[in-house]
């Protein structure tokens, strides 16, 4: 499927300024690429999870969406958009709605509302199988309540609630793998991407957005203020994160796994990606070294566990 990009040049915003999230901020980057996948003709519905992206954008009485919106708490965006959603469904077989009216709903939410508290609702969601798209804005940790540990907070990473110190060297447990626990749910489409490789993330959200049923995407979007870097750098630090083999960028369509390897030539050592961010700059310091190889190691781990599930699911 691919990408026009001058046709999306024309495509209208629904994600307009006058907001009041921070320069760089990933998370708007996110959105306006993935709307930008619905199509300029597309009616949706947006369902809004408490979180820096709410907050920043739909300050009553004003609203930086030209779309319908939906305000919800942390933990239910997947319940709320449900219901929406069977609402639609039945307003429509009993002739309230012209039956031929097309409508597309997505939630928009960060990790605390994903990876943690609004788990349930997800998994549910996705188990019943409503049509909707779930957009994760993951910037790995609670940023909007005052940037506390979640668990798709990295390793060793800084976090309010994961303090450097004699005791930890920053958050002690690896991330959680939700894109794989979502793909275990065995809906049509599940992927991940990256604000920092536009194309791959439009033709994704185009992908989510004709899929019938739940299509997910977990979206790497860096947050200047949390992870201690430049406004101005988010879109570097998003590159070096898929060159790095941090952040895998794969699909999963009906249970078939593929992935956009990171070519040998481009390939860099993890501390690239860590040395751009202050969250990790005690890693650094003579004698944290081996806190560098762990880190290193996992992302080896978790890079040859996506390889292999493509390979299995292929054969």
């Amino acid at each position: 499927m691919a990408v026009n990009i001058k046709k999306l040049s024309e495509t209208p915003e629904r994600l307009v300024g006058g907001h009041r999230l921070c320069g760089g901020c990933g998370a708007s980057i996110a959105v306006r690429q993935i709307m930008l996948g619905a199509g300029p003709d597309t009616e949706v519905v947006v369902c809004g999870v408490t979180g820096c992206l709410e907050v920043s954008t739909t300050a009553l009485p004003y609203t930086s969406w030209e779309t319908s919106y939906i305000h919800n708490a942390f933990e239910n965006g997947a319940a709320t958009i449900s219901g929406v959603e069977a609402a639609f469904k039945a307003l429509k077989a009993t002739g309230q709605i012209n039956k031929d009216k097309e409508m597309k709903f997505i939630v928009f939410a960060g990790d605390g509302g994903t990876y943690d508290i609004g788990l349930q609702s997800l998994s549910g969601a996705l188990e019943r199988g409503h049509d909707f798209v779930y957009v994760c804005y993951d910037n790995g940790a609670y940023m909007n309540t005052g940037i506390q540990r979640s668990s798709a907070t990295p390793l060793h990473s800084w976090a309010t609630t994961s303090e450097i110190g004699a005791a930890i060297p920053g958050k002690p447990q690896r991330r959680k793998d939700l894109t794989s626990i979502v793909a275990a749910h065995h809906v049509p489409y599940v992927a991940q991407a990256s604000v920092g490789n536009w194309k791959d993330l439009v033709e994704k959200a185009q992908k989510a957005f004709d899929t019938p049923g739940p299509a997910f995407l977990n979206v790497f979007a860096p947050c200047p203020r949390g992870w201690r870097h430049g406004g101005d750098a988010t879109i570097t630090i998003s590159k070096l994160a898929f060159r790095t083999k941090f952040w895998p960028l794969f699909e999963v369509e009906n249970d078939v796994w593929t992935m956009k390897e990171v070519r040998e030539k481009d390939l860099l050592p993890v501390e690239e990606f860590l040395k751009t961010q202050g969250r990790f700059s005690h890693v650094f310091k003579p004698g944290n070294e081996h806190l560098i190889e762990q880190m290193q190691a996992e992302v080896d781990e978790q890079y040859a566990h996506v390889l292999k599930m493509c390979k299995a699911s292929v054969l």
